[in-house]
């Protein structure tokens, strides 16, 4: 099964001050506020929606194809997502503009001061899907991620028009679509995603009702945090998954990213549902457990080891063949 990832592809400068923000101030002089803090720590990590949910899937084997836009200081990335299982041939790059960059600042409160430049992202409207099933042979489902907005309706309007299956993915820019822009994307989605508070506010923008919705797609599926995810079908009961039990809990960046990646290898593996989303559960964990939203490493014997602790020896035999 072939199947391609939109979304967005960035870099994350995170930074660390060691004293409080608030300190800094002045009150009667907060119209010509002109700061700089002197940091103590810095980590560059990888990100963007689209690489990230690419990244899990290649590491379960799936071979993703990862459909977005960077810019030509995208070679490191590009190297580390090809070593980890993904294809980027599709992948455009902008001749202007630099990849996408958040900068944040956190301080000993945990307040953060912060900057997303969208960069070449902007560029992403410009990809055509067809381009990409032509080199591919063909595109099973397209999983159209948050990216710059222009780009998600875009790849939305064709997979509908050239028969495609699609996954709407909302998340980020859930927050600067109007109804009739989300009304759009979701409409004949094979699947929608979103977390439990998405989907409040999808049903709020949209005027439409949990049902109506649910009659518009072929499947939801709900991330609940710590409480794992729902999958609904109209007319049929819901599944739900709870999650594994985690060994720690490091930072919670990227999860539901990672949820999406093994929700769709699973699909890429033709396991049920309910393995899918189990499957999605236990890349989710290992992402918590770890700093970072691609630092993880997935080694077969201890995924499958804590996936059959999870779910039983029965689920952990239907999903064991598949993982490369």
């Amino acid at each position: 099964m072939r199947i391609a990832v939109t979304g967005s592809i960035a870099n994350d400068h995170l930074m660390t001050f060691p004293g409080r923000f608030a300190d800094q101030f002045v009150a009667d002089q907060l119209h010509t506020v002109s700061l700089s803090f002197l940091v103590d720590k810095l980590d560059v990590r990888r990100g963007g929606v689209g690489a990230n949910i690419a990244f899990g899937m290649g590491q379960l084997g799936t071979k993703p194809i990862l459909v977005g836009a960077a810019g030509q200081d995208f070679d490191d990335y590009r190297a580390w997502l090809d070593r980890h299982g993904v294809d980027t041939a599709s992948v455009r790059i902008s001749e202007t503009l630099h990849t996408a960059r958040f900068v944040c600042t956190t301080d000993a409160d945990h307040n953060q001061i912060g900057s997303f430049y969208t960069g070449a992202m902007s560029e992403a409207r410009l990809i055509e899907l067809k381009t990409v099933a032509d080199r591919v042979g063909g595109l099973d489902l397209v999983s159209v991620g948050a990216d710059d907005p222009e780009a998600m309706l875009r790849h939305t309007e064709e997979c509908r028009s050239r028969g495609i299956p699609f996954a709407a993915d909302f998340s980020q820019q859930i927050a600067r679509m109007d109804g009739d822009e989300i009304r759009i994307l979701l409409d004949g989605a094979t699947y929608l995603f979103s977390n439990e508070y998405e989907k409040g506010l999808i049903e709020s923008k949209t005027g439409w009702t949990d049902a109506e919705i649910l009659s518009k797609v072929g499947h939801r599926v709900t991330t609940l945090g710590a409480q794992g995810v729902r999958v609904e079908r109209a007319g049929e009961a819901p599944i739900e998954v709870g999650c594994p039990e985690e060994e720690r809990k490091a930072d919670p960046t990227g999860v539901g990213d990672a949820f999406r990646a093994g929700f769709l290898s699973g699909l890429a593996w033709g396991v049920s549902l309910e393995r899918a989303a189990q499957v999605g559960c236990m890349l989710a964990t290992l992402v918590i457990e770890t700093v970072g939203t691609q630092e993880y490493r997935l080694r077969r014997a201890h995924f499958m080891e804590r996936f059959a602790k999870a779910y039983g020896d029965e689920a952990a035999s239907d999903v064991r063949a598949h993982l490369s």
